[in-house]
């Protein structure tokens, strides 16, 4: 049996020293340290890390649950993981351990709070909708005409003799955005508004074939 701790600091500022000294007291025979700056599941390679060294009767002990995941349900899911593997899971801070009867009931516990968030964030998001048509307001991003302005500037510069890909990143936008712009005089429709952050390449690529 191999006892794994993980800890994770938010910003680069901050100090790792208070988990892990807690992990080692807890008797962690390694420890993995992500410094998630980023704030997403990219920004923690050692978490995925220490999926490839846990093995079945192997123990991942971490020093408070906020940790592993920023909801219930991505805790869940990450705990329901170790479980697949035959990997137990202890959080210090809370106390929390799933060997036992004692773990399954707070696994089922963790299961309802993932089913609230679920059907809170449902409920908010539908009591939204029946108000914004309530009140004469439709969902969704507003529609994009041919007088809208970087719809004008893209046929501007389209005129100039700018290609697609030049124009997009002159005004901000992908490759793909540029070529619905143009179609927008053409064909006289107009079209939701898109997203504003530039994409890569590859996938504008992707999408134009």
């Amino acid at each position: 049996m191999v006892i794994i701790g993980y800890a994770r600091i938010s910003t680069a500022e901050q100090s790792a020293e208070l988990q892990t000294a807690a992990l080692r007291e807890a008797g962690c025979d390694r420890i993995f340290t992500d410094r998630d700056v980023n704030g997403t599941r990219t920004g923690r390679p050692d978490l995925n890390n220490i999926l490839d060294h846990l093995r079945p009767g192997d123990e991942l002990v971490i020093w408070k649950l906020d940790r592993l995941g920023r909801s219930t349900k991505k805790l869940l899911q990450f705990i329901e993981l170790l479980d697949a593997k035959g990997v137990t899971f202890r959080s210090l801070s809370e106390d929390i351990t799933t060997t036992g009867p004692n773990g399954k009931a707070m696994l089922t516990i963790l299961t309802a709070l993932a089913r609230l968030e679920r059907d809170t964030t449902t409920e908010r998001t539908q009591a939204g909708m029946v108000f914004a048509a309530a009140h004469g307001r439709q969902g969704g991003r507003p529609a994009i005409t041919a007088e809208n302005a970087a719809v004008k500037r893209t046929h501007q510069l389209k005129a100039l003799g700018h290609k697609p890909a030049d124009i997009g990143k002159m005004i901000g936008v992908s490759r793909a955005t540029i070529y619905r712009y143009l179609s927008i005089a053409s064909d006289g429709q107009s079209i939701p508004a898109p997203d504003a952050t530039p994409q890569p390449e590859a996938e504008t690529e992707q999408r134009l074939h």
